[in-house]
């Protein structure tokens, strides 16, 4: 018996700690059931049952994301694969532009100045 109360009483005194210390930075607003002061006492004065109460009744609900909420991964956002497509697309749009523009620079330049032309315009 004295074994079991060696083991418990750090694991309850831990217990204890982290629960008060869970319950203490909880926003008063989350917390269900008991107000705040109420579950500090609910807690110290009730170590192992206490602490238990707090998990099941007392805990604000998790900080998980809800349902619809964009998940960590970019490549999971169906939107923002969609903007990386439009803005692939528009990139390759205005490759395909810039390409067009210097051809037609290209031929005009021939146009102004040919080179090897056999037959010069006359000058009369």
């Amino acid at each position: 018996m004295v074994r079991f109360l060696l083991y418990a009483a750090p694991i309850a005194l831990a217990l204890t700690v982290y629960t008060l210390v869970e319950c203490t930075r909880a926003d008063r607003y989350q917390v269900r059931s008991l107000s705040k002061p109420a579950w500090v006492v609910v807690i110290i004065l009730l170590p192992f049952i206490g602490a238990g109460l707090w998990f099941l009744l007392g805990r604000p609900e998790s900080t998980k994301p809800a349902p619809g909420t964009p998940s960590g991964a970019p490549d999971d956002d169906e939107q923002f694969l969609r903007q990386l497509e439009t803005w692939r697309k528009q990139q390759q749009r205005e490759a395909e532009l810039k390409a067009r523009e210097e051809e037609l620079k290209k031929r005009e330049d021939e146009l102004k100045n040919p080179k090897d032309d056999p037959n010069p315009p006359n000058e009369s």
